[in-house]
């Protein structure tokens, strides 16, 4: 006979019929969750969460789902190939995540690209990074439930993939440095378009915080969840906007001092809170420095004389006809000699700061045309281990929300 004080307990987690979770019970009151890796709110990961009625009681990333081995493809590459293979890791801020790839190469070879090339890798670095932040607001504004702010970034920030195009000559994957220099200079015209967008963003700036920081909805969703000590990020080694939203301040751009950024003048926004609202407040505040910096780059092009934006070593080497084609049209075309360019043997270490933060490369040659090692540490790779400090002890519905505002990307972690 069955006992009528008896509880009954769900067979299977599958029953539960909900898509991307998979539920199995480990103790009394506690179920292990499984959230992705096709769940809308994981991205290409599977978080292995253990929840107690809906709160999390603990928390385990499971990562490599997009791996494509791109440290072990690069050995086998001709050194320039690397750049667009690296571009994928981040298509959003392409510019940003290879130009220290091609700094280490040019510490190997012994060239410092000139003034002009710096200002113009930096201008494409700083479009790039307004973009990727854009797409970051569009990626939580879905987490969080709020359509609006994924249709109103995700149109903002075509302004600044049709002003990277007008540069660069590509939408996103623009393979735009290489070693000595960049492809191409400013296009006639690009001033008064760059100086038009970054007019038309600072309208729009206000508007974001009003319509959507300062929902009391999205701000009863960010403020106070997540919060990461100052001395949790400095333990843990955390970088970007969410290091600097616990009031760690700290870019590689000036840490590094790397292309026109010692020359240019800008602040490093920093919040004391750590909590979710105040990262996501230092991305908007990166994207009004990126805005002055774009106009600082502009105005010191169009008032400097043309010169090639290539170091000499590469440039003399190029015939008249070549060099006529970039005095009309401001395109560098490459030289055969960049398809088999042997590199002395050596290893370098170079950083550089992307919209997520500090992203590092070590180059080792052996004296080939193709690089005998090559080793990279992404921002995501280095913020993922966050996850197991502050998440516990939220409830489920927190977690896009911390999720979003950490800005973690796993095809960049994964590499």
């Amino acid at each position: 006979m069955k006992d009528p004080e008896a509880r009954e307990e769900p067979s299977s987690g599958a029953k539960i019929g909900l898509p991307g979770f998979k539920v199995r019970k480990i103790e009394e009151e506690v179920y292990e969750v499984f959230i992705g890796p096709q769940h809308p709110g994981s991205g290409h990961m599977r978080l292995i969460t253990r929840i107690d009625g809906d709160v999390i009681v603990d928390i385990d990333p499971d990562i490599g789902y997009v791996h494509r081995t791109m440290e072990k493809l690069a050995e086998g590459r001709e050194y320039i190939k690397n750049i667009p293979l690296f571009e994928r890791m981040a298509i959003h801020d392409a510019c940003n995540v290879t130009v220290p790839y091609v700094r280490a190469v040019e510490k190997l070879l012994g060239v410092d690209p000139p003034p002009r090339a710096k200002y113009l890798r930096s201008l494409l670095c700083e479009i790039n990074r307004i973009a990727a932040h854009l797409y970051g607001f569009g990626i939580m504004g879905i987490f969080i439930g709020h359509s609006t702010m994924y249709m109103w970034s995700f149109g903002d920030r075509e302004v600044f993939i049709d002003l990277a195009e007008r540069l660069t000559g590509a939408r996103q994957t623009h393979s735009y440095p290489v070693f000595g220099g960049v492809k191409r200079d400013m296009p006639q015209g690009f001033p008064e378009m760059a100086r038009k967008a970054v007019r038309y963003m600072r309208k729009r700036l206000p508007e974001y915080e009003k319509i959507f920081f300062e929902n009391p909805v999205v701000r009863d969703r960010l403020e106070g969840v997540g919060v990461i000590p100052r001395q949790v990020a400095a333990e843990l080694g955390l970088v970007g906007p969410t290091a600097r939203g616990s009031s760690i301040k700290y870019d590689a751009r000036l840490a590094e001092g790397y292309d026109a950024y010692p020359e240019l003048d800008f602040e490093i926004p920093v919040y004391t809170e750590g909590d979710s609202l105040a990262r996501t407040y230092v991305k908007i505040e990166e994207i009004k420095q990126s805005l002055n910096i774009i106009e600082q780059c502009v105005s010191w092009l169009e008032t400097r004389e043309r010169e090639a934006p290539m170091h000499p070593k590469f440039w003399e080497k190029s015939p008249p006809l070549w060099k006529k084609v970039y005095q009309e049209t401001g395109r560098i075309k490459l030289l055969p000699i960049f398809a088999s360019l042997k590199v002395p043997p050596g290893r370098a270490v170079a950083r550089g700061e992307t919209a997520r933060g500090e992203i590092i490369y070590y180059v080792e040659s052996d004296g080939s045309t193709k690089p005998y090692r090559v080793r990279i540490v992404s921002p995501s790779f280095r913020n993922l281990p966050v996850f197991k400090y502050i998440v516990p002890g939220h409830r489920v519905m927190d977690l896009p929300a911390i999720y979003g505002s950490i800005d973690y990307f796993p095809p960049e972690a994964d590499r």
